[in-house]
């Protein structure tokens, strides 16, 4: 029997749709090298290069894209809109329906064709349970309010309508992810390295974080442990408060001091500079994941000085 059916190896294809971002860059480099063969599907990407080959879709409708689905040993779904923007009603649409259509079409796909992948690890987010200012959230806890949560909750929904027998699906509701090379964390550093790295707001707000190398040998257990199903919280056993997340920064770079930023001048600069949500920073949560921890899974960088420390080496 192949292996790579069985789960046993690390061979075979890899698709990742709305793999032409920062975690989808990453984790296709990580799983070529470990081996595998990766195709990434996304609106765009074509100019890319890299060891996978690459697919075109509008994130929407099933295409010719879906015939990589077949005898695949994996499909892992990324796709979405970005949050980080002004939150318009057209933004706030767009966020909503970028997750649950492409989801929705992924099920799709994977309906048309005949040797469907054995797994499908489904991105989500631990903004699902809002912002408590107290206490820490996991798998059981319950859902938040606001447009987070809403968006968290019907792309779940999504995914599990999109189910059936045969493939296991691996939910994970991921946190701020933290790589040296994309996403939100060179701007955090940089802005640290200014003298703007102090307390923002109240400071006192969770920041739930992984490390990015984490994420993809989490990704890449999902992949290969058929006893990973269902609902995972994809965060480091540690989170911490906004002003000790900086303090770490500040640390790791040598910067003695950050200047602390009230809440209005981050309300200002947000929508005015920036054309950004102020409450991606000015709101937060604790995250920790008991289903991890209950199944041994060892992180590479569990505490936020040792994640620090790699990423501003």
């Amino acid at each position: 029997m192949n292996p790579s059916i069985t789960g046993n190896s690390p061979t075979g294809r890899v698709v990742i749709t709305g793999g032409t971002g920062f975690i989808g860059m990453s984790l296709a480099r990580h799983l070529a090298a470990l081996g595998y063969e990766i195709v990434l599907i996304s609106r765009h990407g074509t100019g890319i290069k890299g060891p996978w080959k690459h697919a075109e879709w509008d994130g929407r409708t099933v295409g010719k894209w879906a015939r990589h689905f077949e005898g695949a040993q994996a499909v892992v779904n990324l796709a979405g809109r970005t949050v980080d923007c002004v939150k318009s009603a057209a933004h706030c649409d767009e966020i909503l329906r970028s997750r649950v259509d492409s989801t929705l079409a992924v099920g799709k796909a994977l309906r048309s064709i005949k040797v469907r992948p054995p797994v499908w690890v489904q991105m989500s987010t631990a903004h699902i349970y809002g912002d408590p200012p107290e206490g820490c959230c996991d798998e059981d806890s319950p859902f938040g309010i606001g447009l987070a949560p809403v968006v968290g909750e019907a792309w779940e929904k999504a995914c599990k309508e999109a189910a059936f027998t045969g493939v296991r699906q691996v939910l994970l509701r991921t946190s701020f992810v933290l790589g040296a090379s994309g996403g939100a964390f060179p701007k955090m550093r940089m802005l640290a390295r200014l003298g703007l790295g102090g307390r923002v707001g109240t400071g006192t707000q969770g920041i739930s974080w992984i490390h990015v190398d984490d994420m993809n040998a989490l990704i890449t257990r999902a992949i290969l442990s058929a006893s990973m199903r269902g609902v995972y919280v994809a965060t480091a056993p540690h989170p911490v408060s906004q002003e000790e997340f900086m303090r770490e920064l500040r640390r790791a770079i040598g910067m003695p001091f950050g200047l602390p930023v009230p809440e209005w001048m981050i309300r200002f600069g947000s929508y005015w500079v920036l054309r950004t949500d102020p409450e991606l920073v000015l709101l937060g949560r604790y995250c920790a994941s008991r289903r991890l921890k209950e199944e041994g899974f060892q992180f590479l960088f569990p505490k936020l000085s040792d994640a620090m420390g790699d990423l501003c080496a």
